[in-house]
């Protein structure tokens, strides 16, 4: 697989099955196969759980920023493979050692820096970091899971 760098929106949906309200990577800016990828999430007022979540002091759900950071790390697995296998996804399979330190808001930029930590019989365990201006917001653990799909 060729890969030029930034790998936009349009060519990351080719590598992840997820999409709008759900998709939460909007540019991948690094790769080294097996090892590390980082990724950028701009945060914008227009995301659809700032209209619920504090409406008078909007944040990004903590939740939110785990599942970009558990894209960021299915799609370093995917590219390490050379790409999607559509007859595969990984599933989030769990997380260790979370911690939010930094709240974020519209107008931020996460950078999501995932690290392969170990990769045994399909499932990868990654090094998670969310920043924004270079503070931690969140850290974690993840594990991904590859598993054959039907669909």
């Amino acid at each position: 697989m060729d890969i030029q760098f930034p790998i936009e929106t349009k060519d990351i949906q080719k590598l992840i099955p997820h999409r709008y309200p759900f998709l939460l990577i909007d540019r991948i800016t690094a790769f080294e196969s097996m090892k590390t990828l980082t990724a950028i999430k701009n945060v914008t007022m227009n995301e659809p759980h700032f209209q619920g979540h504090f409406p008078d002091f909007p944040v990004m759900p903590g939740v939110l920023i785990i599942e970009a950071l558990a894209q960021a790390c299915g799609t370093l697995a995917i590219l390490s493979e050379g790409g999607r296998n559509p007859e595969e996804i990984y599933f989030f399979a769990g997380i260790d050692n979370a911690r939010f330190k930094r709240q974020v808001v519209p107008g931020d930029q996460l950078l999501l820096k995932v690290e392969l930590m170990a990769n045994k019989r399909g499932i990868g365990k990654f090094k998670a970091v969310a920043t924004v201006d270079g503070q931690v917001a969140v850290e974690a653990e993840i594990m991904c899971a590859k598993r054959a799909v039907e669909l």
